[in-house]
């Protein structure tokens, strides 16, 4: 191998290594920011509730309010529920999101959780349809963005795949005065005449393999090292020593 040649192995393999140790450095980032985001979801989801202009003050503010507990009373606007496409725990069914209107005005949209596919229309749960003011406690969740396998929603049918909380707002107050909060709600478990919906269907295990990943890359980077000093070895073995180029 001559003195040239090795150079150029030697400079490939340094921004083969530069990139796989930056890989790993990377992925350990994202361990700490994804242990961070766990443990503000965790912190909020367990906290005492906040009111809603609390809530709604946050979002106006630009901060984010996802995951904070939020309590809010009023009455539920039933005739305009909308339903959202689910598969939870492997049953199929819906989400069903209804309106709720506080006593000052404002319209929350509140996921009161989930009905299997039999129970979608409201007349076969009807007990769950209160009139009278409630008081439920819920998630705060921004609206989604669709993905780039959701199909589109269609909310001439009443099938939502994501929820668009713009598109679902129009649908049912086409006129848009109402005083709409710019977020949904989650409703958490709680006591429900006749069961249905069933709230908690919040999912906040968030996956975090970064550590995983950032050892892989370290590993694939030692052995790019031994694999580096050990064919340097053995062509110096074989060739006796290094060889200027042009000279035998």
């Amino acid at each position: 191998m001559t003195t040239k040649s090795l150079l150029g192995f030697t400079a490939l393999t340094l921004a083969a290594l530069a990139v796989l140790v930056g890989l790993g450095l990377w992925q350990l980032k994202r361990l700490h920011w994804k242990e961070g985001l766990i443990a503000q979801i965790e912190t909020r989801t367990k906290a005492p509730p906040i009111a809603l202009k609390d809530a709604t003050l946050m979002v106006g503010e630009g901060r984010d309010a996802s995951y904070y507990r939020v309590r809010v009373s009023g009455r539920f606007h039933h005739e305009q529920e909308r339903y959202l496409l689910v598969v939870s725990a492997g049953r199929f069914g819906w989400h069903v999101i209804t309106p709720l209107e506080t006593g000052d005005g404002e319209m929350v949209l509140i996921d009161r959780g989930f009905v299997p596919d039999r129970l979608k229309d409201p007349s076969l749960r009807a007990e769950g349809e209160v009139e009278d003011v409630v008081t439920v406690t819920g998630i705060v969740r921004i609206p989604e963005i669709q993905g780039l396998f959701i199909p589109d929603n269609e909310p001439e049918a009443n099938r939502w795949f994501w929820r668009d909380l713009k598109a679902m707002a129009q649908s049912m107050f086409p006129g848009g005065t109402v005083a709409l909060v710019p977020f949904f709600l989650e409703a958490e478990k709680g006591e429900v005449p006749g069961g249905w919906p069933e709230g908690g269907q919040t999912r906040v295990e968030l996956p975090n393999n970064h550590l995983q990943y950032a050892i892989t890359w370290f590993l694939l980077a030692a052995c790019l090292v031994v694999i580096y000093l050990a064919y340097v070895w053995k062509a110096r073995s074989r060739s006796g020593g290094w060889q200027q180029e042009g000279n035998s």
